[in-house]
């Protein structure tokens, strides 16, 4: 990133050198686009693969294993306690402390990452894709009866079209809040935006702490409004309804 700290003689203060470059960066001013370019495709670019690498991973695994979850009790109601207990405990713990707890089993490794990120997703993707096939009405479930559709073809066809929306809400919140904890994920493996953020700070570089903050920040909206898009492709029905 930048250069080591310059030492003072006696009694002087210890005088942080960010190297060569523009005026700009030398004098740690406040952004300097400058130093943005010549470091996007060697250290932002990556920073920023790799944290949407981690949120994908960690999101999709969570959404699996929420929705089987949530099918089962869905039917079977006595199994959804024990889940809701564990996966609140998960949610409750701090990202640190959760992250410490791991290291110990599994290393400084992305599975340590992982599967932090995995816990703190199942109570928001459970809640929400178990309320949203709660929530179908129950005169729409009496006419698929009625239509002689099979409990299976009810589920696919009616129940989970339906919950969609509820699902979808869970995701952007899932999503939105992994990416946030994703950046701390830096204190265990040198990945994601929170890596060149935690580097920036042991020199108080403004640049690479405002750049790499602001990626996060994109690439949280970016992903809500991918999923809004999404959301409105999956429930064309939804629009029709709003036009009338």
């Amino acid at each position: 990133m930048t250069g080591p700290l310059a030492q003072g003689g006696p009694g002087e203060p210890v005088i942080p050198d960010f190297g060569e470059g523009s005026d700009c960066v030398v004098e740690n001013r406040l952004f300097c686009p400058d130093w943005v370019a010549d470091n996007w495709s060697g250290v932002l670019q990556p920073a920023l693969v790799e944290h949407v690498k981690l949120t994908v991973i960690a999101v999709a695994i969570g959404f699996a294993i929420s929705l089987a979850a949530a099918l089962v009790t869905h039917r079977l109601r006595l199994a959804e306690k024990p889940f809701v207990v564990f996966s609140a405990i998960v949610y409750t713990i701090p990202s640190l402390a959760l992250f410490q707890l791991l290291v110990p089993v599994t290393g400084l490794t992305v599975t340590t990452v992982e599967v932090a990120l995995v816990g703190y997703t199942l109570l928001i993707l459970y809640r929400n894709t178990l309320e949203g096939l709660r929530g179908v009405p129950a005169d729409v479930l009496e006419a698929a009866r009625g239509m002689g559709l099979t409990r299976r073809q009810t589920l696919w066809r009616i129940e989970l079209p339906l919950a969609v929306p509820a699902i979808m809400a869970g995701l952007r919140v899932a999503v939105v809040s992994t990416i946030a904890l994703a950046t701390v994920a830096a204190l265990v493996i040198p990945e994601g935006l929170g890596y060149p953020i935690f580097l920036a700070l042991r020199e108080a570089f403004n640049t690479e702490i405002i750049a790499a903050g602001l990626l996060a920040i994109g690439l949280a909206l970016v992903a809500d409004g991918l999923l809004v898009l999404a959301e409105r492709a999956l429930t064309p029905w939804a629009r029709t309804r709003r036009a009338r």
